[in-house]
């Protein structure tokens, strides 16, 4: 069985199925470094995405407007990152087999050429980040915050495990300068997983003993997870998860009409526009070149029943696919006057503001026509605010950063998830200020801003977030520093018991050898 064993680990490390030469042995190491920072690597690449995942609409959406068709890009990187992981991380498994069985570490040179593409792969990937998605790396340190906890128990779990190899390997080396290098480096990495918690314990906003109230939820585009976006049917459904506001974006037709829809330099995305509007010239056309009875005539729900690969399509049954497919772009006036009915608060960007004031006079004009209270208008488009002010005394003014938030002494602020910290949302709170987060669609997230104390949250999955009734996690401080002292303690005990084992282990190894140089003179006579 140990042969087998032994055949296996070095077959699928170095691809040679019986030993190595000597010449061969002498790079070992530093193809057991390399491999082991490669796995370091593809793990935080792969960590990266993982939180990057709240925003992946927006990365296919992108890639849909370059390419004018739906490829789910996000999960084809996620894909390949994870396999890049889990190979690193197997062959990492193997390289500890083959020195626990005292194997020679011949790393072969396919496995390094792999492993050279995906350094290449997670090189451009950088690259890429920071140069068209660069606001989205804040997200990374949110996420640390959110499963700091988990990973230092999971690194715990890792180097209590480790530490019998590097316990073998201090006392397999011969020499004293190796011996003290080994323990000084397992010492110096064990202290920072074991101590680290120190950090993580005013870190993370859900370590405290208090939890702050849940943040209201509002509907971005309505409910388009469950029904197409910027519907009258979204709308209604976003109703259900008891949403305090409707977010939406309002253009101007070019008959002058507010209607509502995201996309400002096609309407292909999410309607049948190609079919009804032949012309290529035509389907290529703004929104706002089109006049209102044309975008009437469109069907809003086409995009959602060919369903791009954004998400999963929900079950719908036979009378709700065809409520899908009778979905019209609406006008502005027919928002607001199911926001009347239900008392329901409206926020909206203006997608194409005019340095003439018109998509900000015609808009403000709609909403005073329809009789809906003023205090359910949030405005937030910042471009004419002091004429909007002047002409709408009771809309809430919202602002879309701090820095006009402060200069104009507001009291609303409405902000991307990442851009504060939870220090900078306490004392905001502190200060009467009301915070709503954008576009928050992961439970992860959500609870981070639940604990943050996040006023309200922007999201696309109001259905899922109306159906939790805490964070995803909550610990009190004491508690936290009990599992953390817990499983330090737990750890260094079994290290130790660890480290006993391999001295003797040693000390009979040494006996060992001791006999065996006796036993040779004695046979020679």
């Amino acid at each position: 069985m140990s042969g087998a064993l032994r055949t296996c680990t070095r077959g699928c490390y170095s691809c040679y199925w019986k030993r190595s030469s000597e010449r061969k042995r002498r790079c070992a190491g530093c193809g057991f470094s390399y491999l082991a920072v490669m796995t370091l690597l593809t793990a935080a690449w792969l960590f990266i995405w993982m939180a990057l995942y709240n925003d992946r609409d927006d990365m296919n959406t992108k890639a849909f407007e370059i390419l004018s068709k739906w490829i789910n890009w996000f999960m084809v990187i996620v894909i390949i990152s994870a396999v890049l992981a889990i190979y690193c991380l197997l062959l990492l498994i193997f390289a500890l087999f083959q020195y626990s069985l005292k194997e020679p570490l011949d790393l072969h040179c396919v496995h390094k050429l792999f492993m050279s593409l995906g350094l290449l792969v997670v090189a451009a990937g950088v690259a890429a980040i920071c140069r068209e998605w660069r606001e989205e790396w804040p997200t990374v340190p949110l996420f640390l915050q959110a499963t700091g906890p988990f990973l230092q128990l999971g690194a715990v779990v890792a180097m209590t495990l480790l530490s019998w190899v590097v316990f073998n390997s201090f006392f397999r080396s011969r020499r004293i300068v190796s011996k003290v290098l080994i323990m000084l480096a397992w010492g110096v990495v064990t202290s920072a997983v074991f101590l680290c918690p120190l950090l993580i314990h005013n870190f993370s906003p859900c370590i405290r003993d208090d939890l702050p109230p849940k943040p209201a939820l509002i509907g971005h585009r309505g409910a388009p997870m469950v029904a197409p976006e910027n519907t009258m049917m979204s709308f209604r459904r976003s109703l259900e998860c008891n949403v305090t506001a409707f977010e939406t974006d309002v253009q101007l037709s070019k008959d002058d009409i507010p209607f509502l829809f995201h996309d400002k330099t096609s309407l292909k995305r999410t309607t049948n526009v190609k079919e009804k509007f032949p012309d290529p010239e035509r389907e290529k056309n703004k929104p706002s070149n089109f006049t209102f009875d044309e975008l009437r005539s469109l069907n809003a729900g086409q995009g959602f029943l060919r369903k791009d690969p954004l998400q999963v399509p929900p079950a719908l049954s036979k009378s709700e696919k065809s409520e899908v497919g009778n979905q019209a772009i609406p006008s502005l006036n027919e928002l607001l006057d199911l926001a009347k009915e239900h008392n329901v608060s409206i926020i909206f960007d203006l997608k194409n503001e005019k340095s003439n004031n018109s998509d900000a006079n015609y808009t403000v004009q709609t909403i005073l026509a329809s009789g809906i209270p003023q205090e359910l208008i949030w405005w937030l488009p910042p471009g004419h605010r002091a004429e909007v002010k002047r002409a709408a005394p009771g809309f809430r003014q919202v602002y879309g950063s701090l820095a006009a938030l402060r200069e104009d002494g507001g009291s609303h602020l409405n902000v991307k998830y990442n851009s504060l910290s939870a220090v900078q949302m306490e004392k905001l709170r502190s200060k009467n200020v009301s915070i709503n987060l954008w576009v928050v669609n992961e439970q992860w997230l959500y609870s981070l801003a639940w604990c943050s104390g996040a006023t309200s949250v922007t999201t696309n999955v109001c259905h899922t977030f109306n159906d939790m009734s805490q964070p995803n996690w909550q610990l009190g401080r004491l508690l936290y520093m009990k599992i953390w002292i817990s499983a330090d303690l737990v750890s260094l005990v079994i290290m130790f018991g660890l480290f006993l084992l391999q001295r003797e282990k040693a000390a009979r190894r040494q006996i060992f050898h001791l006999e065996s140089e006796r036993t040779v003179p004695l046979l020679a006579l």
